[in-house]
């Protein structure tokens, strides 16, 4: 997706012209470092290795092994010298303890014209690239192309991916663009990093430091810079005993629903100091998502489907609060952001649900959990080299190096363009509850806790035609004061 009328102006003085410090004199590569830590009988976190290769000071190699305890066998990120622990964002104790912060039902709204797209991909462009230019310093794409005095100079770009392909020799090709112009860049396979450029998804926001060919036609990138979360991120906490439970795609009125293990999650739910459910899409498996599907539900009505759900929660304890966001699967738009579930559909629902947005952030006793059904995970599935449905933990990192839950535009997960892109990870939260996939996964990258919840469906024809092996009838419960998660599983007696 190109970002054609991209509106950002660059002043002249946006670039340097001379001496500015955007010329590295020195390529610092992953290999060089971990062998000098190894020099040093030291193991070395790969976020360490990243941070590094970022600053591009080989200086700080020696600093950091100066400052090191005396026993430390692996550097980690917290004995970078400076490098305090942080938090993205104040976390308040609301009233209630249970709080809707982003996606709360009615915000979602409508496209109205092709102009909303131009300012979907500008805000996109521009809230993404400033986490990036924090790290990098860039020069405009269209003064790299005019200026001569760039050629085979190190410098950074940054951009969105208009093209990715691989070539027949196995390096990775893409055109980056911004609003100034684009050029195409080539990531050499025998390069170090050259993994982080065999994930590169179409329509992501990326910065690149590299070196533009003699002719001006090709840019060789030695390093990839994206959004990510920062290494130095410190969860919250909270203050007070509190448990959630995060669960998925009940599927309620398909013939391979789960009714004896979803009314033994009910009874052990009964028994439990549980004070939150988190559901994370999909309740119902919805009429005529696929086709076929009619013979494979037990409900063929939209709105019977529904009510079954709302006598299934309704028999859970009435003290849990419980929050409810769509899936594909759900009576709403397929285009995400989502919005709720409307009331026409949750009359016979229980007063404790609450019903959100896809995605929405949600506060739990100051803890922040980002809701997102994970559609998004099929496109990253056929686009990244060794994605697996049986592997849900990468593509949950995946989503949070990019700071973006959906960042591929006209595939498989169908986006709405509005002012603002609501599927951007603005705040850092501290878990990310996906599902879609029906494969419970849990995963833990740079302080944010991943869950992927399974689901309450059996295998399905189509996920046995594609090979899918789901884990159903398990949920997580998360203990809100230590972050530590705990697989639930309800297939058996």
């Amino acid at each position: 997706m190109a970002l054609f009328a991209l509106i950002i102006t660059f002043a002249p003085s946006a670039y340097p012209i001379s001496g500015s410090g955007y010329i590295y004199d020195q390529m610092l590569d992953a290999q060089v470092i971990v062998q000098r830590f190894l020099e040093k009988k030291l193991q070395v976190h790969p976020d360490v290795v990243r941070y590094l290769t970022e600053q591009g000071d080989a200086t700080l190699i020696d600093q950091l092994v100066a400052s090191l305890p005396h026993e430390t066998l692996v550097v980690s990120p917290g004995h970078i010298p400076g490098l305090a622990p942080s938090r993205d964002g104040a976390r308040f104790l609301p009233d209630p303890t249970c709080e809707v912060i982003k996606g709360k039902a009615g915000s979602v709204g409508n496209v109205e014209s092709v102009q909303d797209y131009i300012h979907y991909f500008r805000d996109r462009h521009s809230r993404l690239g400033e986490m990036i230019r924090n790290r990098l310093a860039v020069i405009p794409i269209e003064a790299l192309l005019k200026n001569s005095r760039f050629r085979q100079e190190a410098v950074g770009i940054l951009g969105m991916i208009s093209e990715v392909k691989t070539t027949t020799k196995g390096h990775r090709m893409t055109v980056i663009e911004d609003s100034t112009g684009h050029v195409p860049v080539l990531f050499n396979k025998d390069r170090p990093g050259f993994s982080d450029a065999e994930s590169l998804l179409p329509d992501e926001v990326v910065g690149v430091r590299g070196t533009l060919s003699n002719d001006g036609r090709l840019f060789f990138a030695d390093q990839l810079f994206r959004p990510d979360i920062p290494i130095s991120h410190a969860p919250f906490l909270s203050e007070r005993p509190g448990k959630a439970v995060l669960i998925s795609d009940i599927h309620a009125g398909s013939t391979t629903f789960l009714a004896e293990a979803w009314q033994r999650f009910g009874a052990w739910l009964s028994e439990s100091d549980v004070s939150y459910m988190l559901i994370a899409g999909d309740i119902v498996d919805g009429i005529g998502v696929y086709p076929g599907q009619e013979h494979e539900l037990t409900i063929s009505n939209i709105y019977e489907q529904y009510e079954l759900v709302g006598s299934l929660l309704g028999e859970l304890p009435s003290n849990i609060r419980i929050i409810i966001s769509p899936g594909n699967h759900d009576v709403v738009r397929g285009a995400e952001p989502q919005p709720a579930i409307p009331c026409q559909f949750t009359g016979n629902y229980p007063k404790n649900c609450a019903f959100v947005e896809n995605p929405a952030l949600i506060s739990l006793q100051g803890v922040q959990v980002l809701m997102y059904h994970g559609r998004s995970i099929d496109d990253m599935i056929s686009l990244v080299p060794g994605a697996s449905y049986e592997k849900p933990g990468p593509m949950m990192e995946g989503m949070l190096q990019r700071r973006h839950l959906a960042s591929v535009y006209g595939r498989r997960t169908p986006i709405a363009a509005d002012k603002q892109d609501k599927l951007l990870i603005d705040t850092v939260p501290e878990v990310l509850h996906t599902g879609h996939i029906h494969v419970t996964g849990i995963t833990r990258y740079r302080g944010v806790l991943g869950i992927n919840a399974g689901a309450w469906q059996s295998q399905t024809a189509f996920q046995k035609q594609m090979n899918v092996n789901p884990t159903p009838a398990q949920a997580v419960l998360l203990d809100l004061q230590t972050l530590v998660p705990e697989v639930l599983d309800f297939s058996a007696a």
